[in-house]
């Protein structure tokens, strides 16, 4: 226990969370390019035809990963959020601020994909059903989060309030998860879950599990990507990080 709350405290340093990401970043770009080649080479080329819905249904393994991962981005935000508010790390902002665009974007394309696949099967691009609605609001709280971080210019203030627009917009996630077993909806069920077996043949729902996780990687490379440059800038003034600014013009100069 003791060792866990050293961890929690050690990440809400800049200087230890940039040394940690720098060690993680190359190991999570590498298992996200081959994760989602893998599985989408697999998803799109190989993988067995739906008998109902035929070759449409392959656009699965961009939509699911893409949905579950806009999910899930919020769920981190309005964690972070209770972090920021809690314990007052400001790294915790950091990751806010920088997951919410990332988060934006795929929901943006879980929705696009959404539509592509809807056309065939519904025979219409869009319809005002429950689990779409409630994910077409998820990407306007993203659009909200955004908003309001650049608006104001104090940065502490803009923390606060991101923070709570986070927290509270978590209401949407459940409706989003259950909507399909709350009302009358167009929207199939869960594709897969952890808990039960899959309704597909492995050979369908293995890359689409396999690309999943690619786009997690994904995720997390892109996040501490952004996170590093948005510590550097905050702490710009600091005297690690002008040490590590000479040792990489250093390391350059040297090649």
């Amino acid at each position: 226990m003791k060792m866990s709350w050293t961890w929690f405290h050690k990440l809400g340093s800049p200087k230890w969370f940039y040394a940690i990401s720098g060690r993680m970043l190359p190991w999570l770009s590498v298992c996200a390019v081959v994760l989602l080649l893998v599985g989408i080479t697999w998803g799109l080329a190989f993988a067995p035809q739906d008998y109902q819905q035929g070759n449409s249904f392959r656009i699965i393994y961009i939509h699911v990963p893409t949905a579950m991962l806009a999910q899930s981005c919020y769920v981190m935000l309005a964690v972070a959020g209770v972090v920021g508010l809690v314990w007052k790390m400001k790294l915790a902002d950091v990751a806010l601020q920088c997951a919410a665009p990332i988060g934006a974007w795929m929901t943006a394309v879980a929705l696009v994909t959404g539509a592509i696949w809807g056309k065939p099967t519904w025979g219409s691009w869009w319809v005002w059903d429950a689990r779409l609605t409630s994910m077409l609001i998820l990407l306007f709280l993203y659009f909200g989060i955004i908003a309001l971080g650049q608006a104001i210019s104090n940065r502490d203030s803009a923390a606060k309030a991101c923070a709570v627009l986070a927290i509270v917009g978590m209401v949407n996630i459940p409706i989003i998860k259950y909507s399909v077993e709350w009302w009358n909806t167009l929207h199939q069920g869960a594709t897969f879950t952890l808990t039960e077996k899959p309704a597909m043949p492995v050979e369908m729902w293995l890359p689409l599990l396999l690309t999943a996780l690619g786009f997690y990687c994904f995720f997390g490379a892109v996040l501490l990507l952004r996170m590093r440059l948005e510590v550097l800038k905050r702490e710009a003034r600091a005297s690690w990080v002008k040490d590590e600014v000479l040792g990489q013009l250093g390391r350059e100069a040297a090649r």
